[in-house]
């Protein structure tokens, strides 16, 4: 005989591209994003052991949700919309007891036309894409916001060396090399600072500054060494931050030998290597800050 159980668990609609046009004026802004809903409840227990759904609120109504509410509330940043939608699952139906709600935002600036911002027309962004994510679980919410996709490359300002060595070591060491990765990183905000009211859009914006400039001017002996001087620089620039996680694959760049040819190549000339990487990952965290370990459930792992 073999026992068995149901673990943790979730379900909902992913992924719903939710696309709010303000056009209060003949100047529209707009606010895109990539939504996923997830419920979690005890009582939904019945819908995985035997099929029955009369607590099972529709991953469809999930998604319609997501759009009414970009109506009915606006976006005025990612983090507020998805708080509000968290806490109408929460309220409207009582065996919902939590759930994980994200979203991605990509962003758009005007077109220039004879130099001019255009009122209506838009291209898009290539500076990363930002995240944000709300978990409730066990009566609390936590709130994290954060960026993936921010490429980023110093042609110098990194050395690499002083590791150890042994019969399967070719790396030869240096004093100046690219340094080059995607920067995903994640920051929890402090729950009593989501309490009083946070400015998620000017935040944002004032970390990514923090983190790209960190990351110019640090020089650097190992990527390892950068990721905590950004972190570092982020929540020293944010008293709402509690910690910041980071992955940061090292995007090699290798010297192409151009001997055969007769020429010389004094650090001009690289070949990209994507794969096999290195990968650096860690989390930086305010000192006396409380742990808050159900914020990163379900979230993509890294640390």
């Amino acid at each position: 005989m073999v026992s068995v159980s149901l673990g943790a668990n979730k379900y909902g609609k992913a992924e719903n591209r939710v696309v709010r046009i303000y056009r209060d004026t003949a100047r529209h802004e707009i606010v895109d994003l990539n939504v996923s809903s997830q419920l979690r409840g005890a009582a939904l227990v019945d819908s995985y052991l035997t099929g029955d759904n009369s607590l099972v609120v529709a991953t469809d109504t999930q998604k319609n949700t997501a759009f009414a509410f970009a109506k009915e509330h606006g976006i005025p940043s990612p983090e507020e919309y998805l708080l509000k939608l968290g806490a109408h699952f929460v309220s409207e139906f009582d065996w919902i007891d939590g759930g994980l709600w994200q979203a991605e935002q990509y962003e758009w600036e005007r077109i220039l036309v004879d130099g001019t911002p255009h009122d209506h027309s838009f291209v898009r962004k290539g500076q990363g894409t930002r995240l944000a994510a709300v978990q409730t679980i066990d009566g609390a919410t936590h709130v994290t916001g954060g960026v993936k996709d921010l490429t980023v490359l110093k042609s110098t300002g990194s050395e690499f060396a002083g590791f150890p060595r042994d019969r399967y070591t070719t790396l030869i060491e240096t004093d100046d090399r690219i340094m080059a990765t995607s920067v995903t990183g994640r920051w929890r905000f402090l729950p009593e600072a989501v309490d009083a009211g946070i400015d998620y859009n000017g935040l944002y914006t004032e970390v990514l500054g923090v983190l790209l400039s960190t990351f110019a001017t640090v020089h650097s002996l190992a990527l390892q060494q950068t990721l905590f001087a950004m972190g570092k620089a982020a929540i020293e620039a944010r008293p709402e931050i509690a910690e910041v996680r980071f992955a940061m694959p090292n995007k090699h760049h290798f010297v192409y030998d151009l001997t055969a040819f007769g020429l010389d190549n004094p650090g001009e000339v690289f070949y990209a290597a994507d794969r096999p990487y290195g990968l650096i990952e860690g989390t930086v965290t305010r000192d006396g800050a409380a742990p808050a370990p159900d914020a990163w459930l379900g979230l993509p792992s890294f640390v």
